[in-house]
């Protein structure tokens, strides 16, 4: 029986079990804080791209973009986000972080690195360091493919003969 056949032996079964499990448990350390995972989520990527327009943070949280504007709506009246007006396209909006975010985020991050080290309990720093380059490798390949499909197809002229 090959690799694929057994779920354990799988690439994509284990970055989702991983995922999941690491997900549950910043999710128990974090829910005394009132927000849920959608919530953190689009704070988070907020946090590494302020100023983004509401289309691009969807297309990134993998989104629909009403779902993200419900996201936003509850995050803007707690207080945590605020829109502001894009200067070059009076259409869109740009989104950023509150003052009242940042002790907010400083919890998150502090959670997330607690369940950082409990998800690579008995890792070498060496292989950490190996896996950390080894799945931003893959995301760059996998960019690259998306990109690829999302390119128009240009055919080859044929040449006259």
């Amino acid at each position: 029986m090959g690799f694929a056949n057994q779920p354990n032996q799988s690439l994509g079964f284990l970055l989702h079990d991983v995922q999941r499990l690491l997900r549950r448990n910043f999710a128990r350390r974090t829910q005394h804080l009132g927000l849920t995972q959608a919530q953190w989520q689009t704070l988070a990527y907020l946090a590494r791209c302020e100023g983004i327009n509401q289309a691009k943070l969807a297309e990134l949280l993998d989104i629909q973009p009403i779902t993200l504007t419900r996201q936003i709506d509850r995050l803007e009246a707690s207080n945590l986000v605020e829109r502001q007006r894009d200067p070059d396209d009076r259409r869109a909006v740009r989104l950023y972080l509150t003052e009242a975010a940042t002790p907010l985020l400083e919890s998150l991050w502090a959670f997330a690195e607690e369940t950082r080290e409990d998800a690579l309990a008995g890792v070498s720093a060496q292989t950490r360091e190996t896996l950390i380059q080894t799945l931003q490798e893959m995301r760059r390949n996998l960019s690259d493919c998306d990109a690829e499909a999302r390119r128009p197809f240009v055919g080859k002229e044929k040449s006259e003969t």
